[in-house]
């Protein structure tokens, strides 16, 4: 079917305008509570099909590559020696650490304005050619600007995966599995993270220059994306989108298989509806226009807001200074092979991330934000006091003793602490909220999302070097410590629960304020009709 724009000849518009009120006024003016205008309940209470794992797990690669370029840089940065020419000096360091993210900024940015017209999937094995020329240029370079350029070019395909792969499978992904499948790829991130170190803290023991192994390693799952991606179908909305009702039914299908087709015609028509609301909103088709109907329409400002905040939270918090700096961060410490104690970060940012792959969906977003980030900033707090007791020459960040003491080892644990709460909470959680923004502006506002993501990034990963030599490492750590707490008191006034939602329904969390005491009216109602429908299913 295709779309009505305004002036356009035909006369089923008023028709439709009709019925997209019906489909968007969903709050129930007698019982006050929300309801389904397109069935869409039926298809979303059966089950989900092998497949819609597999294509989950399998773009989950892109997570991959974006958590092996964070963890290989750490053991990177220690083990290159002058294999550039020189020994780098930190601000080299940082140079070539934040690169990346900048090249992210931009990657997202590019796949972000082009993700609506080309579909979910060519950005993505852009993102795979990408990483895999920026890979070639990084083992083979031999002075600091081929080295950066190399980075520079990851980032980019980093950048367009890291936005685009969350978004695809946010929109492949039934709603009560949505939370888990996008779980999966922040696992795939922190699994890559993990064989990064691995790899690196095993190649650290090789004479001569190892570590372009563990760079060029890095290669091999973008070809692996880049082939498994063409047994992957485009998402259903992105179909519907381009008038390719029939292909969209066809997924459905093989993500729905025991729907009937009076439930997948029903998801389409609500996927249309909600297409042609943003359609008749908007003066001009253009993303531009795309752009000012997120600062110019409340309701789906606020939802960007609220995603885009999450976001900030999960880079300004102080993890990836643990990603791309452990290794120099324990031999601050005192740590005699900080390479092998960085595996420690990586494990448990790993094992933590299926704990929030198995508990997302059931506990739901809200409340393990809460308890997480509060997590977060006592153990920031914690490291920033213990800092305090550790001597730590000022001008080359290093430590003045040869033992590591108590001071040390508190900052291992509380950073292993502060890993664990980060992994199972706002690492994920960050990546899901994309559910909040509305399907008109969800490209655009993905982009925003994860121009956050990067930007904030830009600011954890060029400055921490510095922020220690600056402030002392107790004032950085103090610094992350106020992040988190502010972070918390967010999450508390202002972030919503919508586990279980259909995306389709998610806008109405947004219309009137930050919604939070909205989502916990339509949890409980929900939670009440499924207790009903239970018992009735029982009495027959």
């Amino acid at each position: 079917m295709s779309l009505n724009k305004y002036g356009g000849e035909d006369d089923s518009y008023e028709k439709e305008k009709a019925e997209q009120v019906e489909h968007v006024d969903t709050i129930d003016a007698e019982k006050g509570h929300l309801q389904d205008a397109s069935d869409l309940s039926g298809i979303e209470d059966t089950a989900a099909s092998t497949a819609a794992w597999l294509i989950s797990i399998t773009v989950s690669i892109g997570g991959l590559l974006f958590g092996y370029d964070t963890g290989y840089i750490s053991s990177v940065l220690v083990t290159i020696g002058t294999s550039l020419g020189h020994t780098l000096s930190s601000s080299e360091e940082e140079l070539v650490t934040s690169l990346t993210s900048g090249g992210a900024l931009i990657g997202a940015v590019g796949a972000g304005l082009t993700a609506d017209r080309f579909g979910r999937r060519w950005p993505i094995w852009g993102a795979c050619i990408l990483f895999v020329l920026g890979t070639v240029l990084q083992t083979c370079s031999y002075s600091v600007p081929q080295f950066a350029v190399g980075r520079f070019v990851v980032g980019l395909g980093v950048g367009s995966a890291a936005m685009v792969v969350p978004l695809y499978i946010g929109e492949i992904a039934p709603a009560k599995y949505r939370g888990r499948m996008v779980a999966f790829n922040n696992m795939s991130v922190t699994f890559g993270q993990l064989l990064a170190s691995a790899i690196g803290a095993g190649f650290a023991q090789v004479k001569g220059e190892a570590w372009r192994a563990t760079v060029g390693i890095g290669a091999a799952p973008a070809l692996a994306l880049a082939a498994l991606l063409l047994l992957c179908p485009e998402s259903p909305r992105q179909l519907v989108s381009h008038g390719e009702n029939a292909s969209a039914d066809a997924v459905l299908q093989r993500i729905y298989p025991g729907s009937t087709p009076e439930q997948r015609e029903a998801k389409i028509r609500s996927i249309e509806l909600s297409l042609q609301e943003a359609t008749h909103a908007m003066s001009e088709d253009t993303i531009w226009a795309t752009i000012r109907r997120v600062f110019t329409t409340p309701s789906t400002g606020r939802a960007v807001l609220t995603a885009c905040v999450v976001m900030a939270i999960s880079q300004l918090g102080g993890f990836n200074t643990l990603m791309y700096y452990a290794a120099k961060l324990f031999a601050i410490v005192g740590f005699n092979n900080p390479t092998a104690v960085g595996i420690t970060v990586s494990g448990t940012n790993f094992v933590f991330s299926v704990v929030n792959l198995l508990v997302v969906d059931r506990f739901g977003r809200r409340i393990i934000l809460t308890t997480t980030v509060l997590g977060m900033g006592i153990c920031m707090l914690i490291t920033a006091v213990a800092f305090h007791y550790i001597p730590v020459n000022l001008q080359t960040l290093e430590v003045e003793t040869d033992n590591v003491g108590w001071p040390g080892i508190v900052v291992l644990v509380t950073i292993i602490c502060y890993v664990a709460c980060y992994s199972s909470g706002v690492a994920t959680i960050a990546w899901i909220g994309t559910e909040l923004i509305p399907l008109e502006v969800r490209a655009i506002g993905t982009m925003m999302n994860t121009v956050t993501c990067w930007s904030t990034n830009i600011i954890i990963s060029s400055t921490f070097l510095s922020m220690m030599k600056g402030i002392t490492p107790s004032g950085a750590f103090g610094f992350y410590t106020g992040i988190c707490f502010s972070g918390w008191v967010f999450v508390v006034f202002f972030f919503p629960e919508c586990k279980g939602m259909p995306l389709e329904a998610i806008r109405e969390v947004f219309s009137d304020g930050f919604g939070v005491r909205y989502s916990k009216k339509w949890q409980k109602e929900h939670k009440d009709e499924a207790r009903a429908a239970t018992v009735t299913s029982f009495g027959h």
